[in-house]
């Protein structure tokens, strides 16, 4: 015998609990299967326990540089590191808990705790019990992506969820895999006081960014003291007293480096491999991410696929938009689609990166007549005040059309300045509604209209 429920969501990340929400408000009896924590990546292993180590980071560094600002601390800054890493389970278990005393309140929900596997198109399995409804929305997220590099399994490396656990500080992190997670790490863990190593197998850190991009942020990395190794194709580990020694095959310096502790930070992988999928005809592509259209729909009626899994996003404001789309084109009457959607992002080192639409060479690569204009941090008076004038502001425009294309701001406040740019893209407007907007002073946003005035034919054009 099988349950009948209107609808089944299969995962309590983001955009899991909010669709519940709204499914239950429309007076459907809705199921929610989550096998873990409730809150998914984000709330336990991702964005709430990790910026709340990088606040404790950036606190650090600024009772370092307390002298720069005329203010004077006894004696040197020291790090609890046992009470940093309390502080950001609190962080996790308060809004563990809080969804959960929600959803314990949520009218015509039933939670169910256990693993869910397809066993026909409209039915599922918890742990040997049978549910079914005629709507299924899966929301079952990622994980760390661990590639088989030689030696891999002969050490105890580390991931994103298990470094959390630490309660000790490494004497010496490697840190493989210079992208966005593994580069938040790096810079938290060098200001704890660990010596840090980050090790990329591509000529330059987080590639899909523009060289500029990349060349300041490794410049930030190493002011710091993080050693930065570029081009390590031939990766491999071995254990070593110390604890490991990771392999690179580099053009300049050592051949290999011994660390006491080696967290992977090569990717993601979604979590798709054992949900029976086959068994309901549900497509995914290559690399194992469900196959959604404009609308979130999976290949088979009936179904759909909401956040990491679906592979159109990596972020939890995307994985919350994808809610978004489907309460609105289910529940509203509405007409939104993943197309609509202007692709956002931060990269949470300190000071941070904030990046909408193309980067300019994505731009360049489109054909299209550019214009740019880009303003160094040491000319925003905001940034001045702060002492903190790494980086800069950039913006890439249409030439005929007159609108954004894309804009990066890698400086003080960038993740929330950028969203000035983000509004006006989104909103579709042109370049000279930024131009004329009086932000206010004094913030990084009030360069922006001084920015579009800077715009400039691309070199090459």
């Amino acid at each position: 015998m099988s349950t009948a429920y209107d609808s089944i969501v299969v995962g309590a990340g983001q955009a899991g609990p909010s669709l519940a929400g709204r499914l239950t408000d429309a007076g459907m009896r809705v199921a929610l299967v989550e096998r873990h924590w409730l809150g998914g990546t984000c709330v336990n292993t991702g964005c709430m326990p990790t910026k709340a180590l990088v606040a404790s980071a950036e606190v650090a560094h600024l009772a370092r540089r307390s002298g720069d600002y005329g203010v004077v601390l006894e004696g040197p800054v020291g790090i609890d590191f046992p009470k940093v890493m309390a502080r950001a389970r609190k962080v996790t278990l308060d809004a563990r808990g809080n969804l959960e005393r929600w959803l314990g309140g949520m009218q015509g929900l039933t939670l169910l705790r256990g693993h869910a596997r397809f066993v026909a198109a409209d039915t599922l399995e918890v742990d040997g019990q049978a549910i079914r409804a005629p709507r299924i929305f899966l929301n079952v997220g990622g994980r760390a992506a661990v590639p088989a590099l030689p030696g891999a399994q002969d050490i105890d490396y580390l991931t994103n969820t298990s470094i959390l656990a630490l309660d000790t500080l490494p004497e010496h992190l490697a840190v493989v895999g210079g992208s966005y997670i593994g580069l938040e790490f790096a810079q938290m863990f060098r200001r704890f006081g660990a010596q840090v190593t980050v090790i990329e197998r591509q000529d330059r850190l987080i590639a899909r960014e523009d060289e500029d991009v990349s060349a300041a942020i490794r410049e930030i990395l190493e002011a710091e003291g993080i050693a930065v190794r570029t081009g390590a194709e031939c990766i491999a580990f071995a254990p070593h007293a110390g604890g490991a020694t990771v392999k690179v095959d580099c053009r300049q310096g050592a051949p290999e480096v011994v660390a006491s502790h080696v967290l992977l930070a090569m990717g993601r992988r979604p979590n798709t491999d054992d949900l029976g999928l086959d068994r309901a005809g549900v497509a995914t592509d290559a690399r194992g991410y469900i196959t959604v259209d404009d609308t979130l729909a999976t290949s088979v009626p009936g179904i759909w696929a909401m956040g990491d899994c679906n592979g159109r996003g990596a972020f939890t404001h995307t994985a919350y938009n994808d809610f978004e789309i489907l309460a609105a084109n289910l529940l509203d009457g509405d007409r939104r689609t993943l197309s609509q959607r202007v692709p956002g992002y931060a990269l949470y080192i300190d000071p941070p990166l904030g990046r909408v639409g193309l980067t300019e060479a994505q731009a360049r690569a489109s054909g299209r007549p550019l214009r740019v204009s880009k303003r160094p941090m040491t000319r925003v008076g905001r940034a001045v005040e702060r002492g903190q004038t790494q980086g800069f502001m950039k913006l890439v425009a249409d030439a005929e059309t007159k609108h954004v294309l894309g804009a990066a701001i890698l400086g003080v406040s960038g993740d929330e300045a950028i969203h000035g740019v983000l509004d006006l893209m989104s909103a579709d407007q042109p370049l000279d509604a930024l131009r004329w907007a009086v932000p206010i002073h004094p913030t990084v946003s009030e360069l922006w209209p001084t920015v579009v005035l800077g715009l400039q034919p691309a070199e090459d054009d």
